[in-house]
């Protein structure tokens, strides 16, 4: 009796790791191969930001920054000097993205001496992007610099604004 149950509770396992095998197989969604981007120039690297699956696509947005981990005051705000360029990939109809600096970080420069220096993410300013399941993100950026993403997401209702009638 004791075989019978631990034979029943196996293939009870082995249904269970099926299914869930066969419903993450139907989550996956074919991208474009990214060997049709350019090579990253000299000093720069290829950064990729693969969109997680969603049936909600319409109702959601990604944030991406570029920028640079770095140690920093503890009460001042840090921004990195740079530009972000959205360049065309010829013949195929996708978009990629350049970050070019020169490293410069401005701050609000308030002086906090009592404050304890902090670990930062250091970005230029983001970019938002219509949310893609199927079309992976590449960001080309200078090597000491990392990219970080955010999802957004709406419930879907839109509301309208109000109009401003002056008097006549």
């Amino acid at each position: 009796m004791r075989k019978n149950i631990l034979k029943v509770m196996v293939m009870m396992l082995f249904a269970i790791v099926a299914s869930t095998t066969v419903s993450q197989a139907q989550m996956v969604i074919d991208k474009i191969d990214l060997g049709i981007f350019p090579s990253p120039e000299k000093g720069y690297k290829k950064m990729v930001i693969e969109v997680p699956h969603s049936d909600n696509d319409k109702n959601k947005k990604i944030e991406f920054a570029v920028g640079k981990w770095m140690e920093v005051d503890g009460c001042n705000t840090f921004n990195l000097s740079g530009t972000l360029e959205k360049k065309d990939l010829q013949g195929w109809g996708y978009d990629y993205y350049v970050f070019k600096t020169n490293g410069n970080v401005a701050s609000t420069m308030m002086a906090c001496p009592d404050k304890a220096k902090r670990n930062l993410f250091v970005s230029a300013q983001p970019e938002t992007l219509r949310y893609n399941r199927r079309m992976p993100i590449v960001i080309y950026v200078p090597e000491a610099y990392d990219v970080q993403f955010k999802i957004y997401t709406t419930d879907g209702d839109s509301y309208r604004a109000a109009e401003v009638r002056s008097k006549k």
